[in-house]
């Protein structure tokens, strides 16, 4: 066995430091979703107006994309442990100073610190786990860390409605230092102190990785309410990210001298695969969170707390899928597993696109806890696999990578989903409306069995009837009802064709082998073909 490998059995209380490290990452997970039911109770006490509250969510937004990727420079040069507290201090104390902010500036000032802070939070968090237990324990240790990870957005906009109407939206903020001591104390105490690495820091490399990424960003949360590319702020903001990246990638491909990102990372095929993977991911996972809530309210008039009950199942179904699959990933080929909780979110969307304005939550649930079990057999097979030949030493920059490819898939997948949702509604009214006319003979019918339930309009001929404004304006009700329904369901069918197109990539990946008894961490590598 190696020395890395044998280091990683004798790791103390394994347990503990597991603890720890995932109630910190649930905190900061939780702080993605949590915020957003809050807004319009924030609106009046911090003296904003319904387009510049959002600046809440889009400074933490920004300052956490931007901060992500130069976290693998940070924790070497300073220290994994030393990072990793620095950061959950920093979050908490930044949380309770968004929870007493008295200005729409000082809420914007401290989420964009709290974004800071917390863009560390995550990567390190995967980084610790992979290295705190062995190679024949990376499925298990996935499994745990990414049902934190998917089921803390499932979980952030119900327990920001139940605070916010029982207490007020002060709350959301101040839930996170209970959770941000016990994890201080617990990784204090147990956590292992990991060797530095001192590397230059390409200060160019990052500034245009911050560029694009921060552009990007602004542009996906900015467009819906400046109507896209009408507006010369996105086209600004996408000639600044499409020129960031750009001179990025040109700049480590052609830099010799400790380029921000090593591009031998790129390599590794399984881990290209595992980014390009969880790409997709994103895209789906909030996706689908972001459509449900506001189609729960406006079509079914659902509550935040009975939105947050119907979905909540939609966390059982991810925690059962990555407790058992978890322990499937070592005995069944991971490929297999990918495909297999590709096809079984691809089936719950399909159902999805079964929804109608009279059901009742029944298919909701249902749905939510196949595409919950769907995504926990993508999610923890690809975690591991993704980091099985990728030589340690790049850990931390790769984990980096991993978390901000799945917030940019989020973001892209949100902004997507939401343009399609609101251009469908205009569609589809349109050629809904087209169908309205006197002689239209469901309509005639509607008329008859309205004038029935009315005795007033009893004497009223079907032919008048049918073009008074009272019952246009029923019917348009039920026109954008139906437009409203309709265009949900294109979303869900959109996304289904999105799943079911990530199936081939599956084909990139590595199969593992069987690893030999006792193999420690060179030992896996070894086992990959």
């Amino acid at each position: 066995m190696s020395d890395v490998g044998r280091a990683t059995l004798e790791v103390p209380h394994r347990g503990l430091i597991t603890l720890s490290i995932m109630a910190a990452t649930i905190m900061q997970v939780l702080d993605t979703t949590i915020a957003n039911v809050a807004l319009p109770s924030m609106t009046g006490d911090l003296g904003a107006s319904e387009d510049t509250i959002t600046w809440v969510l889009t400074s933490y937004i920004v300052a956490a994309a931007i901060m992500t990727p130069v976290t693998g420079w940070i924790s070497d040069r300073f220290g994994r442990k030393q990072v990793f507290i620095a950061c959950i201090v920093g979050f908490v104390a930044t949380s309770m100073a968004c929870g007493v902010s008295w200005s729409l500036g000082s809420m914007v000032t401290f989420r964009l610190l709290q974004g800071l802070f917390g863009a560390a939070i995550v990567p390190l968090s995967q980084t610790f786990l992979l290295d705190i237990n062995p190679p024949e324990k990376y499925g298990q240790a996935m499994a745990m860390w990414g049902a934190g990870i998917m089921v803390g957005p499932i979980i952030g906009p119900t327990l920001g409605g139940w605070l916010t109407e029982s207490f007020n939206w002060r709350w959301v903020f101040f839930i996170n230092l209970p959770v941000g001591i016990i994890a201080t104390l617990g990784c204090t105490a147990y956590l292992p102190a990991a060797a530095k690495r001192l590397r230059g820091f390409d200060f160019f490399g990052f500034a245009m990785l911050s560029l694009g990424v921060g552009a990007l960003q602004l542009l996906l949360d900015r467009g819906g309410s400046v109507d896209w590319f009408s507006s010369l702020e996105i086209w600004l903001e996408l000639a600044l990210s499409v020129t960031g990246f750009w001179v990025f990638v040109v700049h480590i491909l052609t830099s010799w001298d400790s380029p921000f990102i090593d591009p031998h990372i790129f390599t590794d095929r399984n881990f290209v695969t595992g980014l390009i993977f969880i790409f997709v991911i994103g895209i789906i996972l909030l996706s689908s969170l972001a459509l449900l809530p506001p189609m729960l309210a406006q079509l079914f008039g659902y509550s935040t707390i009975s939105t947050g009950l119907v979905m909540a199942p939609r966390g059982v179904g991810t925690m059962i899928s990555m407790i058992i699959v978890g322990r499937l990933v070592r005995k069944v080929d991971a490929r297999i597993l990918v495909i297999a909780g590709l096809l079984v979110t691809a089936a719950s969307l399909y159902a999805m696109t079964g929804f109608t304005p009279q059901m009742d939550s029944q298919l909701i649930i249902t749905s939510g806890i196949v595409q919950g079990l769907g995504l926990g057999l993508v999610f923890v097979p690809l975690s591991t696999v993704a980091f099985a030949t990728l030589d340690p030493k790049y850990r931390a920059d790769a984990t980096s990578l991993f978390s901000l490819v799945r917030n940019i898939g989020s973001s892209i997948g949100i902004s997507v989903v939401t343009v399609v949702l609101t251009r469908n509604i205009q569609v589809n009214h349109s050629e809904l409306s087209q169908s309205i006319t006197a002689t239209n003979g469901q309509l005639l019918s509607l008329t008859s069995s309205f004038a029935a339930q009315n005795p007033a309009t009893a004497h009223v001929p079907v032919a008048q009837l049918a073009t008074s404004p009272t019952f246009l304006k029923v019917f348009d009700g039920l026109v954008n009802q139906q437009s409203l329904m309709i265009s949900y369901i294109d979303d869900f069918w959109l996304m289904m064709m999105v799943t079911l197109a990530a199936i081939p990539l599956a084909a990139m990946l590595r199969k593992p082998k069987a690893q030999p008894a006792g193999g420690g961490h060179g030992a896996a590598a070894a086992a990959m073909e």
